[in-house]
């Protein structure tokens, strides 16, 4: 046992070494389950902590204690002492809960990590956490476990972790990284702001003008969601409203703790300030939209402030980019639940083609804790959030030298290799708008994964991960399919069978596109296309005869995927809360056998989407509907068809005798194609409103019905003209 003296001395050392530099530091405590919890409660009762936490399934009594899966409630607080239990029966180490508590720990803190021995010694065995990536029929114990493996080589490697062995005492105090000089330097006063980084963030969001948006990036501890509530606060004594929106109400706490600060004699309630009949109100990211549509047209929409943007998909970015005339991004570089690295390069071009004036500002000085800070290093090496891409120069020069080559990897061996696990992983977080810590371990331990690469000579260009799924036994797939059970896993072939009805799709085997990225220094020189070819053979190989891919819908995915041959199976009657979006499942046949299955279950499909859009998908983007309506057979059109929409637009009529005409009509117009550039902007306008039951809202019946006959005149020119 270690004497309470001797711990309390070395613990006061280290604390002293941190609170001089304003730092945090990972202290990892291995051993066998008694001795790591004893020792992590000693730490507990050592000294006194501000505001400590256990975090774990089997606390010590009377302790403060949390589960890893609310990991995410204490965001916006703050912890003098961390202990995360990833050694006691039945915890584990969960990587989205380390990633977002590792933020929470103050200015002269501890995180504290409890693991087996084995991890030191290459021996590791999945541990409790691994239950939620045991997809039926997998369970957790037949799972690799390279994500640990790699865990526990990083924490032996970096020289600012503290370890603490079953062996030996408490370690001294680490060699820390000199802090970067000329980055504390102090805000201008009266500012409300604890950094010169944040004080010009606060001035650049007070002063946003129309039409230039501003992007605002930071890595975790920069101040970046308050300097939004306090240039929130400094708006709304000119403004009577403003809206925020986040993927979650959480992450959006620190700017309505600085609203209510600065403004005491305001009204907080929960995530709404009001102040003299002006407010701040925060929207999920799918209500913003609706929220605006709803609201009284007294003038202009009001300012938009988003946070954490890069978990929020680009095309709904894009769409609030439209709706907002003042509108800033913030994002958190390197975060545990998306990456502004990634955002920033995907929407850059949607910010050059509609609002050329837009400015970017990046904080860079750390504020709640010192610069070259142990604990921030620690999390980024471990949980890979630091993970990039390979230099779009060194992209450039191996596509002129070498041929490509397409390569299955071995998750064992890429877990072993550091540069080439980081160079793939960043390839996947900059192409994807929204990407977690766990993403990481489902990359290396995930069932039934496969990976596949592109390269040219030695050069990553491009990477495709996919899924097995489905193969159900008979009588669990008919209770899939009446909705009475939901095995673990499987999302397309569940959905399709639940939601869509087709009990064969949670019997037959698939493989789903999880995620597919292609560098962008290498796009248009048909990567994509060769890396779903060599996924189609692969397949085959294995008995597989189906591919399939879920995503948000994204007019340009639609595209993507359309191309390559895959076709709309289903669409999500709701909007995804994070995303705002509806999610869109398609699928690829690999036989003709399955040709002609998957065929029928488009064509249901399309049989279905019209009615969705008159009802349930009311509010679908008209381009979204529109391509969407695109795939299928085009209706015949006879003469009697076209005599009836030439009277409807020559003032015949109602638009109620002659929508079912004109919805066939507009169909065969659109499949088959193609269009001119100066009717199709008009024609295809006509996407979702054909289907409701209603005339457009907005303007008067009698306007309506004359905006309806012009386009009725286009429609019918167009389809003269498509006619042999």
């Amino acid at each position: 046992m270690i004497e309470n003296q001797s711990l309390s001395a070395g613990l006061a050392a280290l604390k002293a070494q941190l609170n001089a530099r304003r730092h945090r530091a990972l202290l990892w405590l291995s051993g066998s389950e008694a001795l790591c919890r004893s020792r992590g409660l000693a730490l507990w009762e050592a000294t006194t902590w501000a505001a400590p936490l256990w975090i774990g399934v089997q606390a010590p009594s009377s302790i403060a204690a949390l589960p890893a899966a609310k990991a995410r409630t204490r965001l916006g607080q703050e912890h003098a002492l961390i202990v995360f239990d990833a050694v006691s029966q039945g915890a584990g180490f969960d990587p989205d809960a380390f990633g977002a508590l590792s933020g929470t720990v103050k200015a002269g803190g501890l995180l504290v990590l409890l693991t087996p021995e084995r991890w030191r010694y290459g021996t590791c065995t999945p541990d409790a956490d691994y239950a939620r990536l045991a997809h039926w029929p997998w369970q957790p114990e037949q799972l690799s476990a390279h994500y640990l493996l790699r865990l526990g080589r990083r924490l032996q490697d970096m020289a600012g972790v503290c370890h603490w062995p079953a062996e030996q005492a408490l370690p001294g105090v680490p060699v820390f990284r000199e802090p970067t000089e000329g980055t504390d330097a102090s805000p201008p006063q009266g500012s409300n702001c604890l950094s010169q980084d944040q004080a010009r963030a606060v001035e650049r969001l007070v002063k946003l003008r129309r039409r230039r948006p501003l992007v605002l990036s930071a890595d975790r501890g920069r101040g970046k969601t308050a300097a939004l509530g306090i240039a929130a606060a400094q708006r709304l004594d000119k403004e009577r409203e403003l809206w925020v929106t986040a993927p979650r109400a959480a992450a959006v706490a620190p700017l309505f703790e600085r609203l209510a600060a600065l403004l005491p004699d305001g009204e907080r309630t929960d995530n709404r300030f009001t102040q003299d009949n002006r407010r701040v109100r925060f929207l999920a990211p799918d209500a913003v939209l609706e929220a605006l549509d709803e609201a009284p047209d007294n003038g202009a929409p009001p300012t938009l402030f988003v946070d954490e943007a890069a978990a929020i998909p680009a095309a709904l970015l894009g769409r609030w980019l439209d709706a907002f005339p003042r509108i800033a991004f913030a994002t958190t570089v390197h975060g545990y639940e998306g990456t502004g690295r990634g955002f920033q390069l995907r929407f850059r071009e949607r910010l050059d083609r509609r609002t050329p004036d837009w400015r970017a500002l990046h904080l860079d000085q750390p504020i709640r804790w010192g610069s070259g800070d142990p604990l921030e290093a620690a999390t980024r090496d471990l949980l890979l959030l630091d993970a990039e891409p390979a230099d779009g120069q060194a992209v450039s020069e191996a596509l002129n030298q070498h041929e490509l080559r397409l390569i299955w990897l071995d998750p064992a061996v890429l877990a072993t290799r550091e540069p080439a696990l980081g160079e793939l992983f960043g390839l996947l977080v900059q192409a994807h708008y929204r990407t977690t810590p766990a993403d990481l371990r489902q990359l290396l331990d995930g069932p039934d994964i496969r990976l596949l690469a592109a390269y040219f000579g030695d050069t990553l260009v491009g990477v495709c991960q996919l899924q097995r799924e489905g193969g159900f036994p008979e009588e669990l797939a008919s209770a899939i399919w009446l909705g009475k059970r939901r095995p673990r896993g499987h999302l397309l072939a569940q959905s399709l069978a639940a939601h869509g009805g087709w009990q064969h799709a949670a019997k037959t085997s698939w493989w789903r596109i999880v995620r597919i990225a292609v560098h962008p220094a290498a796009r248009r020189r048909g990567i994509g296309q060769r890396l779903m070819q060599e996924a189609g053979t692969q397949a085959l190989d294995q008995g597989i005869e189906r591919l399939g891919v879920s995503f948000g819908a994204d007019k340009g995915l639609l595209a993507f995927w359309r191309r390559l041959g895959f076709v709309s199976l289903r669409i999500g009657l709701t909007r995804e809360a994070a995303s705002g979006e509806h999610s869109i499942m398609m699928g690829k046949p690999l036989t003709p056998a399955s040709q002609a299955i998957v065929e029928s279950m488009a064509g249901d499909f399309q049989q279905l989407l019209p009615s969705l859009l008159g009802h349930e998908l009311a509010r679908l983007e008209p381009d979204i509907a529109a391509a969407l309506l695109q795939e299928g057979p085009a209706p015949v059109i006879d003469s009697q068809d076209m005599a009836k929409i030439e009277w409807f637009a020559m003032g015949g009529g109602e638009l109620a005798l002659v929508r079912p005409w004109l919805a066939r009509a507009w169909l065969s117009w659109l499949r088959r194609g193609p269009w001119k550039a100066d009717v199709t902007p008009a024609l295809f306008a006509l996407a979702k409103p054909l289907f409701q039951a209603t005339l457009s809202a907005g303007n008067s019946k009698k306007e309506n019905l004359a905006c309806w006959r012009r386009l009725a005149k286009k429609l019918h020119e167009e389809l003269a003209k498509q006619t042999p």
